[in-house]
Formats: C-alpha cells, sequence, structure tokens
C-alpha cells in the first residue's frame, strides 16, 4: 500500500512541479537566504546558463523522491514539505544569481521569471516576464507561456484591465494551450467575483470550465483532473447562484454530474447531485429537491454501469438523506440530556434570535479537535453578534483511555473543556438520541441554526476548506436580520 502511495506521489510532484502555467504558486514567498540544498560550489554555479539553473531546479524535487524510492526512505508528509521547501529554495538562491548578471539576453529573463515562479516570488517572476515579453522576436511559446503568468499575477492583484488587455494578446496568438487557457480564465473569475462583477466572473468562470473538461481528457493525472473540473464547474455555479440566475446555476450542475458520469467519478456525481439538491431547498423549492433525490438514486444506476460506482453514490446520497428532510426546517429540540455546563440549560426555542451551531463531537476524534481553534475565534468573533456555539457530545463510558462511570466521564470533560479553552457550552446527553435526530452519524457533524430557528446548514467532516465554508455560512446568517 505505501509503495502504491509512493509511485503515485512521484508521479504528481512532477505534474505539480512542472514549468507550465499548471503550475500555479500556493505557499508563500521564499528567500534566497533560509537555508538551501546541496547546490555545485559558487564557481561551478556562476558558469551554469539560467536555462541550466533552471532545469536544475525544476527537476529536483523529482529526483529526490526517486533517490528516496531508490534508497527505500519511506515517504511522509514532512518530507514532503521538506523537499518541496528546498525546490523553492533552490529556485530562490538561483534567481537571485541570475538578477547579479549584466547585459542578460532575452531567454535569461524567462528563465529567471520561471525561477522566480518556482520560489513562490509571483511579483519578481511577473516583472522578468514582462520584460521577456517585450524582447525583439522571443520564442512564441514561451512568449505565450510568460503572457499567461503574468495574467495570472495580475488577476491576483486585482489589476484586471492589465490581465484583460494581457488576455487579448494571448488569445490572438498561436499555440494557446487550453491548460493555460483554463489557469488565467479561473484566476480572472474568481478575481472579479471578489469584486462583485459576477457578470464578467460568469463569463471567465464558464470558459475556464469548458476548457478543463477538454484538458481533463488529455490529463496525466486523474485526481488533478478531478479537482480542477470540481473547482471551475463549482466556481460557475457559485457565480450564478449569487447573481441571483437560478436557471444557469441549475444548469451548471446538472452538466458536472454529467461530465461526471461521462468520466467515471462517483464522488464528483455526487457532489454536483448533493449541491444541487441543496440548492433548490435554499431557494424555497424543498418538494423539487426531495424529488431530486428520489430520481438522483434511480439515475445514478443509468449513469454508472460499474456496480462499485452505482453503490458509492447511492450510498453518499442516502447518508444525506436525513440531512435533506431537516434542512430548511425548524431545527428539533436537543434531548436526553443529563448535563450542560457551565451555562445553564437552555431550549433551542429559547435561543431564537440568534444564530446557532452545533457541533456534534467527542474527545477521542482527532479532527474535532483539529477544529476547536476555528470554533474558539468564530466564538470571539461573532458572539457579540448573536452566535452560540454548543458542544454536543454523549456518554461514552470512557476518559483517557479507561472505563469510567458518568460522574467520572463529566469530570473528564470539564478538565478537558479547561484545558482546550473552549469558551462554549457543553451539552451531554446520555445516548445518542440527537445524533440519530440530526443525522449525525459521524462527527464532526456541524449544524447552523438561523434566527427564525431553521436548520439552514448540516455537513459532516472537518477541513480547512470546510472550515472556511463554515465562516462563510455564519457570516451569511449573522447578516441576515
Amino acid at each position: 500500500m505505501r509503495k502504491l502511495l509512493f509511485i503515485s506521489f512521484i508521479s504528481f510532484i512532477s505534474l505539480f512541479l512542472s514549468a507550465s502555467i499548471n503550475n500555479f504558486a500556493q505557499s508563500r514567498r521564499i528567500s534566497p537566504k533560509i537555508a538551501t540544498p546541496a547546490t555545485p560550489a559558487t564557481d561551478a554555479m556562476n558558469d551554469l546558463t539560467a536555462e541550466q539553473m533552471f532545469v536544475e531546479a525544476n527537476t529536483y524535487s523529482k529526483k529526490k523522491f526517486a533517490e528516496f524510492e531508490t534508497k527505500k526512505i519511506p515517504f511522509s508528509e514532512s518530507l514532503l514539505k521538506r523537499t518541496v521547501l528546498e525546490q523553492k529554495q533552490l529556485a530562490a538562491k538561483y534567481a537571485a544569481i541570475v538578477s547579479t548578471r549584466q547585459n542578460l539576453a532575452a531567454e535569461d529573463f524567462y528563465y529567471l521569471g520561471m525561477l522566480n515562479w518556482l520560489a513562490d516570488n509571483s511579483e519578481k517572476a511577473a516583472e522578468s516576464f514582462q520584460k521577456f515579453i517585450v524582447t525583439e522576436n522571443p520564442a512564441v511559446e514561451k512568449l505565450q507561456t510568460a503572457r499567461s503568468i503574468v495574467i495570472v499575477v495580475a488577476a491576483r492583484q486585482k489589476k484586471l484591465d492589465e490581465a484583460e488587455k494581457l488576455l487579448v494578446d494571448y488569445l490572438k496568438t498561436e499555440p494557446i494551450k487550453l491548460t493555460e487557457r483554463a489557469r488565467v480564465e479561473s484566476e480572472l473569475a474568481k478575481s472579479y467575483r471578489a469584486e462583485k462583477d459576477l457578470a464578467k466572473a460568469a463569463s471567465h468562470a464558464e470558459e475556464a470550465y469548458r476548457a478543463f473538461k477538454i484538458v481533463f481528457q488529455d490529463s496525466t493525472s486523474r485526481a488533478r483532473g478531478l479537482d480542477d473540473l470540481l473547482d471551475s464547474g463549482m466556481t460557475a455555479f457559485e457565480i450564478y447562484r449569487d447573481g441571483g440566475k437560478r436557471q444557469e446555476a441549475e444548469n451548471t450542475l446538472e452538466d458536472l454530474r454529467k461530465t461526471a458520469a461521462s468520466v467515471g467519478s462517483s464522488s464528483l456525481y455526487y457532489k454536483a447531485v448533493d449541491e444541487n439538491i441543496k440548492y433548490l431547498i435554499s431557494t424555497g423549492r424543498k418538494p423539487l429537491a426531495l424529488q431530486m433525490y428520489s430520481n438522483a438514486l434511480a439515475q445514478a444506476t443509468k449513469d454508472f454501469t460499474a456496480k462499485p460506482l452505482q453503490e458509492d453514490v447511492l450510498r453518499r446520497l442516502k447518508e444525506r438523506e436525513k440531512h435533506y428532510k431537516l434542512l430548511g426546517e425548524t431545527a428539533p429540540e436537543l434531548a436526553a440530556i443529563d448535563r450542560w455546563f457551565p451555562g445553564q440549560p437552555q431550549t433551542l426555542a429559547s435561543l431564537r434570535g440568534k444564530v446557532v451551531m452545533l457541533d456534534f463531537w467527542a474527545t477521542w476524534c482527532g479532527p474535532c479537535i483539529e477544529a476547536f481553534p476555528s470554533l474558539i475565534e468564530w466564538h470571539q468573533t461573532f458572539k457579540k453578534d448573536g452566535f452560540e456555539i454548543l458542544g454536543v457530545t454523549k456518554y461514552h463510558g470512557e476518559a483517557e483511555g479507561f472505563s469510567v462511570d458518568n460522574a467520572a466521564e463529566i469530570e473528564f470533560l470539564q478538565r478537558f473543556r479547561k484545558n482546550q479553552r473552549l469558551p462554549y457550552d457543553f451539552v451531554v446527553a446520555k445516548d445518542n438520541t440527537n445524533q440519530l435526530l440530526y443525522g449525525a452519524r459521524a462527527i464532526p457533524t456541524t449544524v447552523l441554526i438561523d434566527r427564525k430557528g431553521l436548520i439552514r446548514y448540516i455537513e459532516t467532516g472537518s477541513s480547512q476548506s470546510r472550515e472556511e465554508e463554515i465562516r462563510i455560512e455564519i457570516e451569511k446568517l449573522l447578516a441576515e436580520k
């Protein structure tokens, strides 16, 4: 199993770090002053051309992981992070050397840009690429890549007029690489969305989604291709949703579902259907949403001939049935409560006028604990606006690895709350009645209840993206008066 993961990782690292517009810098700017991996002696480095430096830096991680595999060094997240950081540091060091040279040739500016891009120094990368773009008769393929990266940087900096002008130049020059076009269109869509210009955002989002669907057919990484499809499709949907364009929003999700079926992805298929059902509920069309749920159970068996894919979609959807039925309804009162601390017991009805978050959790749940910093932040940030968090758990009959009675477990929970510095109330139930009431079959499960007492959000799981999603929902519900 570890061998399979290792091999797939090498494939991923090769893709992620290759020299193309597919590789957008996502982390912090790297300084060349940070200790770098072993590099040639200074004289030898000075003998390298800018192109040779880029090739060496660009292939660093791929070569290192091939070396690790030969030496049977096991893969780990820390090894990945360290090696990628070393690669960025090497690129930054080479970029610093090249930038001090006099009388750089046209292609030196290109490779200096690529070194800075690899080092996540996007502003310096854009500066070098802009110098390359205006050189006499630049190599056209490099010219297009340089333009595409400058567009991305400009879009992120909200220099949208500059980005649009460069996009016009890019589109009237061959070759036009769909991978590059998909990325620049995606960045422009997100930037226009952030600027609340939904009309322009939608136009670019549609182009990005169209391009990613074509690119997927030739993608050497299925996982990455699926991620791009999901991201671009959901971005287009969200832009139409936020702009009140219901039909366009639903059409995008339906197209995403059909695309998922054609490429054989049960996870993408489920996501498209799930989002469509939730969207119908959120726009006051719950009967239609529940009908869509029933239809999807039958449609999935037609769309997928492979039994495992059918079963995966059906399992996921059936696990959500309880949530679909609860969304938009009055939140059921918590039941079988034995202890409520440190505050006084309350009913959900008494909390009307506030936005309430129910966090279904347990002390032994790692993802639950990982989410605590976000919950603490939300409590501190939003409590003054009428936000309330309730940590909902039940007796498990154990504490710190030992079997305990209820009284000892309560003492443990009180210590746990104090040690974790959790500022909100704990609700401890006698049994799993509340988990059944709210369909919290796995933990953590988050439920958001609006000021009117209606359930507006139910999701299971914890991750950075999920926490960002929850925060956005909290802010949206608090804005409703």
